[in-house]
């Protein structure tokens, strides 16, 4: 996953949006101890910050130096970066020891992540019974009625140069993800549940938002570029004024150890 974000780092913290404090308050809830949480594929650290207003201590993971540079730095935050394929005696060295934490979270990465090694290493580093491991995605944003539909093309026109079967599962608001918990307390079923948050932007900071995607890096790497001037052109058309509300909507798998991992 790191080679994909490697390139638009800053990009990446500039331009992708906040979580809502909904979804954290909703997700301490369900957490009876706020010791440790380790926030995986952490990127620049956009969940695990807001984590660190709930919990004691925060690590935050990822493979990507590059990323990790670009993270806010907070007392009770730290930053590692891990190999791509972590052993178990590495997560113990750089996270903790077995049952140690409380909470691991997965902001807009599972997607990417070996899951039946990654859950593995769930199961063994939450605390047992009262763990509880929460993921979370968000698919393309809303704007409005002339600007959604034409967003909706271009990306459509990118997914060639997307990991057509990850970002299915984003598609798909992690309905079809392999999600072996149980339903943590209160709760039916694991989800997805849905929350919204919303960031003011103008067209030129939708353009840097794309410039974000993997896809986008991943088909210039090819020698493509997906912001032609024609394309430019027709989302300007569409966007008919400055600073708009754009709303992102974020879809919660949220779960307790228990089950099979198989």
């Amino acid at each position: 996953m790191a080679d994909r974000f490697l390139k638009q780092a800053k990009q990446y913290s500039e331009a992708r949006p906040r979580y809502p404090q909904k979804l954290f308050d909703f997700i301490a809830s369900k957490t009876p101890t706020h010791d440790v949480v380790w926030d995986v594929g952490t990127g620049s650290g956009q969940a695990a910050t807001s984590l660190a207003n709930i919990y004691k201590s925060v690590i935050g993971t990822d493979t990507s130096n590059k990323q990790l540079e670009f993270a806010m730095k907070l007392p009770n935050v730290r930053y590692k970066c891990t190999s791509p394929n972590m052993s178990m005696s590495e997560l113990e060295e750089k996270v903790g020891p077995e049952s140690s934490v409380d909470l691991v979270t997965v902001a807009q990465a599972l997607q990417w992540f070996h899951l039946d090694a990654f859950y593995n290493q769930v199961k063994w580093i939450l605390k047992k019974p009262s763990g509880v491991i929460a993921v979370w995605c968000y698919p393309i944003p809303k704007v409005d009625d002339q600007f959604d539909p034409v967003l909706q093309k271009f990306y459509a026109g990118s997914q060639p140069y997307s990991g057509s079967l990850q970002r299915a599962l984003v598609d798909g608001n992690y309905t079809t993800l392999k999600f072996p918990f149980d339903p943590v307390d209160q709760c039916d079923t694991t989800g997805p549940f849905e929350f919204q948050t919303c960031k003011l932007m103008t067209l030129d900071d939708v353009f840097a938002y794309i410039r974000s995607w993997s896809t986008y890096q991943t088909a210039k790497d090819q020698g493509v570029e997906l912001l032609t001037e024609a394309a430019i052109k027709e989302l300007a058309n569409a966007w008919k004024g400055d600073e708009k509300s754009v709303t992102f909507p974020v879809y919660l798998r949220i779960g307790k150890v228990g089950g099979s991992y198989v």
